[in-house]
């Protein structure tokens, strides 16, 4: 997949679905992309994709009129050699420059990959993965710099990730280190985004490029609910099935940036890497910076094309736990059940109660811990409320096992609060300027997880519960930022290095409770989706999608996650009515019809429900199992509907043998039109059996796709009835299951 042209110094990575072209430069040593696309052949010679008018402007060579690198496209452009576009590195040297020359050395390739400590990244056998190291020193220093691309057999991606190194004397300061750096031909692309707040994550956004910078980032502490760390770039024409896209995504949780530069001669450079705001790392002699790894996704077949290669990639090649393949226990949830409400006994009833409508875990969130009945104290100070839990965690897990339910705890590690031990002994552990102001969040603040006594600390009260109590699952929650970077144990010079210190040290508290307890079940949290990136992903298989849990609300919000991130990482929950969030009524069918394209739960009071209700529930576990394999390692495909107003989505199986649909009209509509949905990934010449409800009939798969599901009714033979039907009304929702005959 990896073929090098020694004569001409070029690189062609290439499989069936994606080539990518680049050379080391005559006379500068310095990398240049030829070409970024589909999968094309590979030519003896690849001259006739260079570029090169004469440029009398600035050239890094004297009087070579051809060397201008503002006009060309690069791997890795750095300031100092006449490109005045943004940088993909900067350094400062002791004089106090920034000029930079990193010219080529060489190269490695080998079969097999897996991730570089301290970060998360893809990894994969020898026989699904190639990589690429390319090696370069600068012109004026000890300093090397490692390119680092793979390219996966079965799927159209490439991945990248640099290393910085300093084999010199001195230390240098490192301002900027993208992992991703891509110069393309515009074709008057669009480009795509993830952006919302706080119980409103995820929404798609699409727009046109204009000439010169559009970006999305972070400076909170954490990727964060108003951007993900992903873009795309795609066609005016493009759709969910047809044109163009390049998706990227970026392997990484903390401070980053997500940008498009397009020039004046009509060259698109995108960028994926740490935040460069406020950081800046002091490279010392011997060290080698990392920088996260960034995910290139090619497809031209729409969008659906390119999630369905993020989804494939981050299912076989980035979550690493035990639980990636194993089917889920459906769960249910205290939180809206009881919030900070609770005994012993009450939590004694929830469990039964949940146990008899079929659930299989049961989950006790906040409030188990310290004096902690409300959000104003005891974070960090992880031991049984005594109060609330007389006999304690093992006691009552003891009870709630023996129901036959599974049991699920949830912590926030990462903050703590002014009324615990450990924030009386250390006030100086926590993020921020002691001389300054240090807001609060949610009456809380954040460890410097930073420094790694801190997390061994954290570590340590959470192993005690764990090896005492039996815990099959973790809930993993962070629900603030950090607002004023300063960690007390670092130096003036180091103050730019807290918040990626701050993310390694989360990196670090997930590692080792994933190899001290690979059976438990992690799901991360951070007020809901404010940490949903592909970071996270590699230590716990699902997260918390959002803390809006509105059937409504989180059709947009699934629908925009599911761009990048698989059905099986997202937590989706059918929770109680009128919702807590938005006051909205949805009917229970509604809320089980969204919620079962992710990983499927309830967050409720079972204690509340009216007899209908629990057997409405029954069934919808029921049913939720015989689709759950479908739903977990299926192809998902957004359908178009044509109006915002009615959303549609499915998930076919691997082998296209089965597939489930799900459609939702948010408002009524008087009179309708006659409507259809037309349906994707099914096998043309195959004959499936359509269930919905309690109709079927049979359908070959091109008619379901040229044709599609007529969603109107037909009264011929039995107009009366029109007049004493049952109308839907809003929030309605119909879910189709179709089965190869």
């Amino acid at each position: 997949m990896i073929i090098v042209h020694e004569q001409d110094l070029l690189f062609h990575l290439k499989n069936t679905q994606v080539s990518y072209v680049f050379r080391v430069m005559e006379e500068t040593g310095i990398l240049e992309n030829l070409y970024y696309g589909s999968t094309i052949s590979d030519y003896e010679n690849f001259d006739w994709l260079l570029e090169r008018e004469i440029r009398p402007g600035n050239n890094l060579v004297p009087e070579k009129l051809l060397t201008s690198l503002e006009h060309i496209k690069q791997e890795m452009p750095v300031y100092g050699t006449t490109d005045f576009r943004y940088p993909a590195l900067e350094v400062t040297y002791p004089d106090g420059d920034s000029i930079s020359h990193f010219r080529y050395q060489g190269y490695k390739i080998f079969k097999g990959k897996e991730a570089v400590k301290p970060l998360p990244a893809t990894f994969g056998e020898a026989d699904q993965v190639q990589v690429l190291e390319v090696f370069l020193k600068d012109d004026y220093s000890d300093l090397h710099l490692t390119l680092r691309y793979a390219i996966y057999k079965e799927l159209p991606v490439i991945t990248r990730q640099t290393f910085l190194q300093n084999k010199g004397q001195q230390d240098y300061l490192l301002k900027h280190l993208a992992s991703l750096n891509i110069d393309l031909p515009n074709e008057q692309y669009d480009w795509l985004h993830l952006d919302g707040a706080w119980a409103r994550e995820n929404h798609l956004s699409r727009e046109k490029i204009h000439r010169g910078v559009q970006q999305v980032s972070s400076t909170r502490g954490a990727s964060s609910h108003v951007h993900n760390p992903f873009l795309a770039i795609c066609q005016p024409q493009t759709t969910e099935s047809q044109g163009k896209v390049y998706g990227f995504s970026l392997i990484y949780s903390g401070n980053f940036q997500a940008q498009i530069e397009l020039d004046n001669y009509d060259y698109l450079r995108i960028q994926l890497g740490i935040n460069p705001f406020q950081f800046q790392w002091q490279l010392r002699s011997g060290e080698t910076f990392v920088s996260p790894e960034a995910v290139a996704v090619f497809s031209l077949h729409g969008f659906s094309g390119m999630t369905q290669a993020f989804h494939s990639l981050f299912r076989r090649h980035l979550i690493r736990s035990s639980w990636k393949d194993v089917p889920r226990p459906v769960l249910l949830n205290s939180w809206e059940a009881a919030y900070f409400d609770f005994d012993e006994k009450k939590i004694l009833d929830i469990a039964g109660a949940s146990k008899e409508l079929g659930v299989e875990l049961f989950v006790l969130d906040d409030g188990w811990f310290g004096s902690r009945n409300s959000d104003k104290g005891s974070l960090g100070n992880w031991t049984e409320n005594c109060e609330k839990l007389p006999r304690g965690l093992a006691n009552l897990v003891r009870d709630i096992k023996a129901m036959g339910l599974q049991f699920g705890l949830w912590f926030e590690p990462e903050m703590v609060s002014d009324d615990t031990p450990l924030y009386q002994a250390h006030p100086d552990w926590i993020i921020g300027h002691p001389k300054k102001n240090i807001s609060q969040g949610r009456n809380q603040y954040v460890l410097d997880f930073g420094n790694p006594k801190i997390v061994d600390v954290i570590y340590d009260q959470m192993d005690k519960i764990l090896k005492e109590v039996p815990i099959d699952y973790l809930k993993l929650d962070m629900n603030r930022y950090i607002s004023e970077a300063y960690s007390s144990e670092l130096s003036p010079v180091q103050q730019g290095e807290v918040a990626h210190r701050y993310i390694l040290g989360v990196y670090a508290l997930y590692d080792r409770l994933a190899n001290a307890y690979p059976h438990i079940l992690i799901e991360s949290c951070a007020g809901g989706g404010a940490r949903f990136d592909a970071g996270m992903l590699y230590y716990s298989p699902q997260i918390w999608t959002s803390d809006d849990t509105d059937a409504v609300e989180r059709l947009v919000i699934q629908a925009g996650t599911s761009m990048v991130y698989p059905l099986s990482s997202m937590g989706s929950h059918v929770s109680a009515v009128p919702n807590h969030q938005v006051a909205r009524t949805t009917s229970l069918d509604m809320r089980k019809n969204v919620a079962f394209f992710g990983v499927f739960g309830y967050e409720l009071n079972p204690l509340a429900l009216t007899q209908e209700e629990k057997e409405q529930i029954r069934q919808q576990i029921k049913e939720y199992k015989a689709y759950q394999e479908l739903i977990m390692q299926g192809d998902f495909y957004r359908l178009a509907t044509g109006d915002t107003n009615r959303i549609a989505w499915m998930v076919v199986s691997p082998d296209q043998s089965e597939a489930l649909v799900g459609y939702y009209q948010i408002l009524a509509q008087p009179n309708p039109t006659y409507q259809r949905l037309r349906l994707r990934g099914l096998k043309e010449d195959d004959c499936y059996q359509v269930i919905e409800a309690n109709t079927e009939s049979q359908r070959y798969g091109r008619d379901l796709e040229s044709i599609g599901l007529l969603l109107s009714q037909n009264y011929l033979g039995h107009e009366p009835e029109y007049w004493s039907r049952e109308m839907l009304g809003d929030f309605s929702s119909r879910l189709v299951y179709l089965k190869r005959v």
